[in-house]
């Protein structure tokens, strides 16, 4: 076991390196999170995303994972926004993008960082170290359930919405581990502070959330927006509004965001043009526009028809007769969804 002031040295450096939060807990997880996933599974409210049910074994606790490790090291970035998540909500000629990303994709930079404070790990242990000991970093990349070890670790609680939530910067965090064979010191676990709150419950355009603290993806805004590449559910629609990759409500109507903080990081401010960009701009993109415009974005990875899906959806609900011509832009597209979906935008308007 490595004494206190290792684990000081090592959250000195990793709020050097740029991380807001850090933790360390035990590399393993208790049975009733399992539970909770295998519940999650069994009830099929992860819908399309089959990788959570093809390693839901090794994704319960890492030492399933990785049977050799002791400790979870956690680590936070605060990317709190400058602006109001909620306000183009207002504007239907907007299309809104979720406030994660509307600025660079943050995974090469935590990456990044994890790799360097894992390098000074080593280099401060040295003495220490045997042949057998090794350390692996990991950011969103492997079948580890973040939030539940970040609690476990300090570094906030999971909400009623399922997402972490932190006394000093809301919903606001990314998050990183770093996973060691060496044993070290653990902080405090969160407790939880959601009281008698419901707002992010009820602020759920689809009604997502069956009960407080579960998740039914299939009918959330960002696993249908992002990860479900189908026709979107008509009874869903409407609730979706100009929400065109992810959704940010039940985040922002969480009341610990009085206590939150702008990101101190320039990398993950919001790019102008993704504050307010208008639909009919977005409407025109040719597949090789949509590449480059969202390059090093995370919007990027649903691809370019996907995303062109996703406006005819806000097209549809905005109603406004200017974007009436580029819906029908794709009512003859030979790909059937973007079809239906056209069309159905274009119906819209009749009505």
């Amino acid at each position: 076991m490595f004494p206190v002031s290792f684990t000081n040295l090592l959250q000195q450096k990793a709020f050097e390196l740029g991380f807001d939060q850090f933790g360390i807990c035990k590399a393993q997880l208790p049975q009733e999170k399992a539970q909770q996933l295998r519940e999650f599974i069994d009830k099929e409210r992860h819908g399309d995303m089959g990788w959570l049910k093809d390693r839901a074994y090794q994704r319960s606790s890492p030492d399933h994972l990785w049977p050799e490790v002791k400790s979870a090291i956690a680590l936070g970035v605060n990317y709190g926004p400058d602006i109001d998540p909620l306000l183009n909500l207002q504007s239907p000629n907007i299309a809104n993008i979720s406030v994660y990303a509307r600025h660079r994709d943050y995974h090469d930079m935590i990456k990044g960082w994890l790799k360097h404070l894992a390098q000074y790990i080593i280099k401060e242990a040295k003495p220490l170290l045997t042949p057998t000991d090794q350390i692996k970093v990991f950011v969103d990349t492997a079948p580890i359930m973040e939030k539940p070890l970040a609690q476990q670790a300090g570094l906030g609680w999971q909400g009623k919405h399922t997402n972490l939530v932190s006394r000093q910067f809301g919903s606001w965090l990314f998050l990183g581990e770093i996973l060691t064979t060496l044993q070290l010191p653990e902080t405090v676990t969160s407790k939880n502070h959601c009281g008698s709150c419901s707002q992010c419950l009820q602020a759920c355009p689809t009604d997502a959330f069956p009960a407080p603290f579960q998740l039914d993806a299939t009918r959330c805004i960002s696993y249908l927006t992002i990860e479900y590449s189908g026709s979107i559910p008509l009874e869903y629609r409407k609730a979706i509004g100009n929400r065109i990759y992810g959704c940010d409500d039940c985040l922002a109507v969480c009341p610990w965001n009085h206590f939150a903080k702008n990101s101190r990081h320039i990398k993950l401010k919001a790019r102008q043009e993704l504050n307010h960009p208008l639909l009919q701009d977005f409407a025109l993109f040719t597949e090789e526009e949509f590449r480059q415009f969202f390059a090093g974005s995370p919007v990027k990875r649903i691809g370019h028809l996907r995303f062109i899906r996703n406006i005819l959806i806000a097209i549809g609900n905005s109603r406004q007769r200017s974007l009436l011509d580029s819906a029908q832009l794709w009512e003859h597209h030979d790909n059937p969804v973007i079809q239906e979906t056209a069309n159905w935008a274009i119906e819209q308007f009749k009505t």
